[in-house]
């Protein structure tokens, strides 16, 4: 199972991941990520894990592969939020972290999902799409 979580900051594909994902259910995911990218020069993820058991061998297939076609363009993405309450899942997440450096990952459990959704929304200063949003106010 794969739902989206709505989020105030356009650049942010918020999702909740539970059950077994279908390839179906990925490329939802994918597609909604490709969407962002199509429309803002960062995105950042909110991925909240918890009841994953599996992907289907189709899902995974397609995540590995979206995976690697992703590595040139590491630098559109800004942050990834990571929920989750299980011990695996944040060792992972900070694995990734260390390895994929162009990427902020940070781990949060579930009592600090709004703490999570703020972080995931923050941007750089200079990379807000309304100069405003970056503390410029004209001259």
């Amino acid at each position: 199972m794969l739902e989206f979580i709505p989020h105030p900051a356009e650049h942010v594909v918020a999702m909740r991941v539970g059950g077994i994902v279908t390839a179906q259910e990925l490329q939802q995911a994918i597609d909604a990520i490709e969407v962002a990218k199509r429309n803002h020069p960062l995105i950042s993820l909110v991925v909240e894990l918890d009841d994953m058991r599996w992907m289907t061998l189709t899902a995974l297939l397609k995540d590995v592969g979206y995976g690697l076609t992703q590595i040139g363009d590491l630098d559109r993405y800004h942050r990834a939020a990571v929920i989750t309450d299980k011990e695996w899942i944040k060792q992972i997440a900070h694995l990734e972290d260390r390895l994929f450096k162009a990427m902020e990952i940070r781990t949060f459990p579930r009592y600090q999902h709004a703490a999570a959704m703020a972080w995931a929304g923050e941007l750089p200063k200079g990379a807000h799409e309304d100069p405003e949003e970056d503390g410029y106010h004209g001259a």
